[in-house]
């Protein structure tokens, strides 16, 4: 009888996970060490149980590498630039919001004068 299908939610074991996405244990280890986004919760004897996100970052990683042809240092790269996008994202929207101010400034200097 096969196991029962955990919830979406659920933690997944290393042994879950890599039986899921077609990889040995080891090589979850490795990505470990070389993504430090990658951080599951670990308890009593080593034992790794992932969380939604590191489950939905694992198969990511898993897609970049085996279906898109990155490499480790590619997908490395590609988190790495989207965090920094995502950090610089509330800068950008605060200079569009002077820069619209400053339109407002400018019509209502021209508008009454």
């Amino acid at each position: 009888m096969p196991p029962a299908e955990k919830a979406a939610g659920a933690l997944r074991t290393i042994g879950e996970l890599a039986q899921e996405i077609g990889r040995p244990q080891h090589i979850l280890r490795y990505w470990e060490t070389r993504f430090p986004q990658l951080r599951p919760l670990t308890r009593a004897g080593n034992r790794r149980y992932y969380r939604p996100d590191d489950v939905a970052l694992v198969r990511r990683i898993h897609h970049l590498l085996a279906d898109q042809g990155y490499t480790i240092r590619g997908v490395q790269k590609l988190l790495a630039d989207e965090k920094a996008a995502s950090r610089g994202a509330p800068r950008s929207s605060a200079q569009a919001f002077t820069a619209i101010r400053d339109a407002l400034v400018k019509a209502l200097e021209e508008d009454g004068g």
